[in-house]
């Protein structure tokens, strides 16, 4: 009869871990904190799938061996799919570029727009889970449209990178660059 109770117990659940995992699913891919809820709730509904699956064939048979072998599927299946989580939250802890923005392709899209002549000092790092920022110096010699490039600038880095938060330093000649080996010029 223990048996029974610890099956129903778990299946209950199951329905229930299962459906607030789900008010999480939409939410995890742009922030690491929803993520972690989404993959925390997932944990506990795959325990209790799995003491459900144990709990079953324990009250038909006598495959004692059962419990351990699912327990262990289960801490599998968690450290595979909490992995991730990990390092994203060491990228972020240190400020590391975060996961789908590639420095190249935004020193590339900064370097191509007109009047800009090089960059150098690009930084990208997360502020928050959800927000990321930017600063670089770029090298413009002429100081027309200055206010406007920025704006634009900006509204690209967001638009295209999800970079949201921008500093730009404008300087007038590559020779500003103090360390020439970190100047990148157009090509």
């Amino acid at each position: 009869m223990a048996g029974l109770t610890i099956v129903v117990v778990a299946g209950i659940g199951v329905l229930i871990n299962g459906a607030t995992m789900l008010l999480f699913l939409n939410g995890q891919k742009g922030d690491i904190n929803i993520r972690g809820a989404f993959l925390h709730m997932a944990a506990d509904t795959a325990v209790s799938v799995g003491v459900v699956i144990s709990g079953t064939i324990l009250m038909f048979t006598n495959l004692t061996w059962i419990d351990p072998a699912v327990s262990l599927v289960i801490a599998a299946v968690i450290f595979a799919g909490t992995w991730r989580l990990l390092k994203d939250s060491i990228n972020l802890a240190v400020d590391a570029v975060p996961r789908g923005i590639d420095p190249q392709a935004v020193r590339e899209r900064l370097e191509a727009f007109p009047g800009v002549h090089s960059t150098h000092h690009l930084h990208i790092w997360a502020l928050s889970t959800t927000e990321n920022a930017l600063t670089v110096h770029l090298v413009k010699p002429d100081p027309e449209g200055d206010d406007q490039l920025i704006n634009d600038l900006s509204e690209i880095l967001a638009q295209e990178f999800n970079i949201q938060h921008t500093t730009i330093q404008w300087e007038r000649s590559d020779s500003e660059c103090p360390n020439m080996t970190h100047c990148h010029a157009k090509n």
